[in-house]
């Protein structure tokens, strides 16, 4: 992948940092940073965040389904989970007794797996600042399970090829997929002076362009950069729909096209896909936060 050598090989500099200087990153990264500054000083965010967070992610599991190819409506989701699913629906149908049978299928069963990472994902912050390479395990078996067969819960894949929902080709073979992995871990694990958009960005890119366990590996990589921005202070409750903001920043009337693209630049395009994407997610960023101002606003009315 040709935006490799210019994530990983800094020779002491701060390679996250390096790429943040780019051509207009700084310009979009300052308006999703004001976007999202905007949203964390919402009124509601005073005694109802926990409300915001929850509806956020909701909206961000469906967005993130959505991105892997498995369209469900939001209301569609909801009332599933009013009705008592709790996130373990098979492909054909729920595998809980009791359940309704034949509700959903496999975009209910991807989307009830975003759902439940997503609300796991808190309880990852302490692991992915200690060792991510455990916490992407943890979160492939959280959102594989009843997907993906047990033996292949949060293992590295060691077939060359893998799921392709995005259409970026052939993956790197697993020997690259390991190097490229420590590599990032390793500067994950240095000091930056980098955004967390930007970290979170190269972190969400690369997952996406290595496909590390071979089936739902954009789920991982959307949850992974949502939890940078979380870990790293940008939104520390989770409050932004990041997932959304990746929907709407496609253009056309298949708005999943956009984030192929994008994705596609990283992994192909040299230093300026690297640019186009890094774009492209403080764009996702941006407009996450004006979805979740949108939340705000519903719970506020709802409580006048």
């Amino acid at each position: 992948m040709s935006s490799a050598p210019s994530i990983q090989t800094g020779h002491g500099l701060d390679p996250f940092a390096r790429v943040a200087a780019l051509p207009g990153v700084d310009e979009a990264v300052a308006a999703a940073r004001s976007a999202v500054d905007a949203l964390l000083r919402h009124r509601v965010l005073r005694r109802q965040s926990a409300d915001v967070t929850a509806e956020a992610s909701l909206r961000s599991a469906r967005a993130s389904a959505a991105l892997e190819g498995h369209e469900l409506p939001l209301e569609t989701l909801r009332s599933w989970l009013t009705a008592g699913g709790n996130g373990d629906a098979g492909p054909g149908g729920t595998r809980e007794p009791g359940g309704p049978r034949g509700s959903g299928g496999e975009a209910l069963a991807v989307t009830l797996a975003a759902v439940r990472l997503y609300a796991e994902l808190g309880s990852l912050a302490t692991s992915w600042e200690r060792a991510p390479r455990q916490a992407l395990a943890r979160m492939h078996t959280l959102v594989g399970r009843s997907i993906v067969a047990d033996g292949d819960l949060g293992r590295p894949r060691r077939s060359p090829t893998a799921a392709d929902p995005l259409g970026l080709g052939a993956p790197p073979g697993p020997a690259e997929v390991s190097a490229r992995l420590d590599g990032l871990v390793g500067l994950l694990m240095e000091r930056t002076t980098a955004p967390a958009i930007v970290v979170g960005a190269i972190v969400q890119g690369e997952l996406l362009a290595l496909r590390p366990f071979g089936a739902l590996d954009g789920m991982v990589a959307r949850a992974a950069g949502r939890l940078v921005l979380v870990d790293r202070g940008l939104d520390p409750k989770a409050v932004t729909a990041t997932d959304v903001g990746h929907l709407e920043a496609g253009e056309g009337d298949d708005a999943v096209a956009g984030y192929r693209a994008a994705a596609a630049e990283y992994a192909h395009g040299g230093v300026d896909g690297l640019r186009t994407w890094l774009l492209h997610c403080a764009r996702a960023v941006e407009l996450g936060a004006r979805e979740s101002l949108a939340i705000c606003e519903a719970i506020s009315r709802a409580a006048s």
